[in-house]
């Protein structure tokens, strides 16, 4: 019997061992998985749903849009200076009116009746003025006659006087006779400045009087003028050349004064009136340049005015144009106008979506590299355009990001996609 051979065992690896190996590497991982999977939580979408868009590296340009209204460059209003009602309407909206081109014409009864009054009072003021002037000259010539008269008198008892005099001196005539023209010639002298005193304080009254009625007259002129004007304001004129535009104003209506019943438009040029939201009231001011395309043509403006009252979370602002108009422009149309804000700038950039309004602009979610979930990360907006989102910090070129609205997300950490 042979002796029985050693069977050696074969070295180097086997199919087992691959197996082995393999299925501890499997579980390896899977712990890995479970230990760096435990504390996140993660919500499934399908990737239809969403929307993927890539971070870039681009000029950001600074502006935001506007949707401009166009507008005359000015508005007259038309108030009704005078109340009334309407008789006449002699021009139609939209006609072109020249400053002083009657539009309307209003008739006012209390207003007629006032100047006849007005009139009426005038004229016997006047004729009061003709009378009081007649009487005064009549005292006047009256004063003159009666110092005229004391003179006389007073020259002729002056003389019987003197002569009385040298008589009673020699004894010629009685004394009473003496005494007697010398009384008469006394009283003249004082009669005489009695007659000049008066004399003079009528002539000082008179001619306050007279002032004082000829100003009162002046006054009830001027008085009776503005009446007149206040008749010719029933025609409601143009106040400048223009466009009429709004017209409230029908035959027959009754209109207040101080009425609003329509409009002149300023046609020398126009402006766009626009709306922005409040987000940039710090950062908007007269002189930054607008523009807009309109039949493959840009058209640019500027900021002439930006108003300070906020409402309903918008404030106004009014453009004028630089340059040359568009054709066949018209009140009332409106232009998508791109408002510059600042100057271009090259940086990170992701287009604009809705996840701004659930994450404020604070994280966002970012893809892996294969593309098969997303996790949650910081980041940090700078400005913003209608286009794209200025990224600061947080991101970098050729990444990819969703975009699309967080809402259904909730908290999670992470996004697979299915």
């Amino acid at each position: 019997m042979g002796m029985d051979r050693k069977i050696e065992k074969k070295k180097g690896i086997r199919a087992k061992h691959v197996i082995y190996a393999v299925a501890t590497i499997l579980f390896i991982a899977l712990i890995i998985k479970i230990i760096s999977d435990s504390g996140t939580s993660v919500y499934r979408v399908e990737a239809e749903k969403i929307t993927v868009e890539g971070v870039l590296q681009g000029e950001f340009k600074d502006y935001t849009k506007v949707n401009g209204v166009v507008q005359p460059i000015s508005i007259i209003y038309l108030d009704a200076i005078e109340g009334g009602r309407i008789a006449e309407r002699f021009i139609e909206e939209g006609t072109m009116v020249k400053k002083g081109d009657i539009i309307l014409r209003l008739e006012n009864r209390q207003l007629y009746q006032t100047i006849l009054n007005s009139e009426a009072a005038l004229a016997e003021k006047e004729n009061y003025l003709r009378n009081t002037r007649i009487n005064f000259q009549t005292e006047l010539i009256n004063s003159k006659r009666n110092i005229l008269d004391n003179e006389y008198r007073l020259t002729r008892k002056k003389r019987k006087y003197k002569q009385y005099e040298k008589l009673y001196d020699d004894d010629l005539i009685s004394k009473e006779e003496y005494l007697q023209a010398k009384e008469d010639y006394g009283y003249e002298v004082s009669l005489l400045e009695i007659n000049k005193l008066k004399a003079k304080n009528d002539s000082m009254i008179r001619a306050t009087s007279m002032t004082t009625l000829e100003d009162d007259l002046e006054k009830m002129r001027k008085t009776l003028e503005l009446v007149h004007e206040r008749l010719d304001n029933l025609n409601v004129r143009a106040p400048v050349d223009g466009q009429l535009g709004m017209l409230d104003a029908e035959i027959g209506q009754l209109v207040g004064s101080g009425t609003r019943i329509g409009q002149v438009n300023v046609l020398t040029n126009y402006k766009v009136e626009g709306q922005i939201d409040e987000h940039y009231i710090d950062r908007v001011r007269q002189g930054l340049n607008a523009a807009f395309e309109r039949n493959n043509v840009e058209y640019d403006l500027y900021v002439k005015k930006v108003y300070p009252e906020v409402r309903e979370g918008q404030f106004q602002i009014d453009m004028v144009f630089r340059g040359q108009l568009p054709d066949n422009i018209r009140t009332g149309q409106t232009y998508y106008v791109n408002l510059e804000l600042g100057q271009p700038q090259t940086g990170i950039i992701i287009p604009k979506g809705a996840f701004f309004q659930s994450t404020g602009g604070q994280w966002i979610y970012v893809l892996d590299e294969s593309g098969g979930f997303a996790s949650k990360r910081d980041i940090r907006i700078g400005r913003q355009n209608p286009q794209y989102y200025e990224v600061l910090e947080g991101l970098q070129e050729g990444e990819k990001v969703i975009t699309s609205s967080y809402d259904l997300f909730g908290e999670n950490d992470k996004i697979v996609l299915k």
